[in-house]
């Protein structure tokens, strides 16, 4: 660092719909912290500053939709990204439910707020331009693709993780030096060097069997059941890996059925509730079996480990499919009934194995919550004064229909 820099006072908003915004936001925090010219740094999930029912709407009917109506949160994802489709009803709406939200954003008086989720930058956007505060957000895309809902009018620069998004913001308007390809944050172990023999090892695993994750938590008690019993049917050896998360319910059933397979076959299961080792079991393993999450994608890319996907949420997880699987570092199965053959053949093909390996490094970004954090503290963009016109989002000559057809 050139100089010395006053304390700067950070505000980083998450909202709690689903976890990767909120893990996104930890790591930035994490990196915060860290950082010297930082004098105050604060970690809000927004859903806090809510009405009740605005809360439910965002957390619980997002869950149950993905639980219960998959296709459904898939029509909703597709219909409301169109750039700034019903954009006042939106905000309106928005603004009405989050009043405590406003008024403590605004009295906290921060000079860097960072957003990992779409409904606090447009918030920050709006009470930068109404003059409630100096500072715009700085927006951290969460997704490997963009939404619409992510737009905002006022922005200080967006952080998003493909080449593509990039170019995509840029056709939408964003101004090419305000949009940076920085990976998606994940925590700071996952940019240790840990060798794959060691981690198993240190997690009481057999260092000579090819090695599952399963990453369970998406996916619900009953349908991780059939997936684990398809993976039982394997005729080769391997262990099973199966991160039950916070669920108790899944974990004893995992539990149960560990008992029952015990060690006749080719196949080792194993069963882990919530774990913080997470990095190490990912660096312990040869492929995840999963939901490609935005930020679960993000720390496998960050340990170079390749991924199977199995019936991905229609919307963002669809997106995120999309480009794993054009970038060579997925594969995926849709019938539960060849999900042993798929792996299997995969087993049976290291040279397959060793490039979809090797095309993880396009992806592979451990540091991108540091990236942020310099490139918003140490190397500032430029900003207008307080008292300026902000600079808002151009729609530029093609106007709305231009930006669908860009989406479409």
């Amino acid at each position: 660092m050139a100089e010395m820099s006053p304390a700067r006072k950070v505000l980083i908003l998450s909202a709690s719909a689903g976890a990767g915004h909120v893990r996104a936001a930890e790591a930035l925090l994490q990196q915060c912290r860290l950082h010297p010219w930082v004098g105050e740094v604060q970690h809000w999930d927004m859903l806090h500053y809510t009405t009740a029912i605005f809360r439910h709407l965002y957390s619980q009917v997002y869950l149950d939709l993905i639980n219960k109506a998959p296709k459904m949160l898939g029509w909703i994802y597709d219909k409301t990204d169109t750039p700034w489709k019903n954009e006042k009803l939106r905000l309106a709406f928005e603004k009405f439910n989050a009043g405590p939200f406003l008024r403590a954003a605004t009295a906290f008086k921060p000079d860097v707020i960072i957003c990992t989720h779409f409904t606090p930058a447009v918030l920050v956007a709006w009470l930068y331009e109404k003059r409630k505060i100096p500072v715009k957000p700085a927006i951290v895309v969460t997704d490997l693709d963009c939404h619409a809902m992510w737009l905002a009018r006022s922005y200080l620069h967006y952080f998003v993780a493909l080449e593509e998004t990039r170019q995509h913001l840029m056709a939408l308007g964003i101004a090419p030096d305000s949009v940076s390809v920085s990976g998606i944050p994940v925590m700071a172990p996952f940019a240790r060097a840990l060798d794959r023999q060691a981690a198993r090892e240190a997690l009481s695993l057999d260092p000579r069997l090819f090695t599952v994750l399963v990453s369970a938590g998406g996916f619900g008690v009953g349908p991780v059941e059939l997936l684990i019993r398809q993976l039982l049917t394997i005729k080769v050896p391997v262990q099973i890996v199966v991160i039950a998360g916070r669920s108790e319910v899944l974990k004893t059933k995992l539990d149960r059925m560990v008992r029952d397979v015990g060690h006749a076959g080719p196949v080792r299961l194993h069963a882990v509730g919530f774990t913080n080792r997470m990095d190490e079991y990912m660096a312990a393993a040869d492929i995840l079996l999963g939901k490609p999450g935005g930020l679960t994608t993000s720390e496998a890319m960050a340990r170079h480990l390749p991924m199977c996907i199995v019936n991905p949420i229609p919307g963002q997880e669809e997106r995120n499919s999309d480009h794993l699987l054009e970038l060579g570092m997925a594969i995926r199965c849709n019938n539960l009934p060849a999900l042993a053959w798929k792996l299997e053949s995969l087993m049976s093909n290291p040279a397959k194995l060793q490039a979809m390996q090797r095309a993880t490094d396009y992806l592979c970004r451990p540091n991108a919550a540091e990236e942020i954090v310099r490139k918003l503290l140490e190397a500032p963009l430029p900003t207008e004064p307080a008292d300026a016109e902000p600079r808002r989002l151009r729609q530029g000559a093609g106007g709305r229909k231009t930006r669908k057809a860009l989406l479409s």
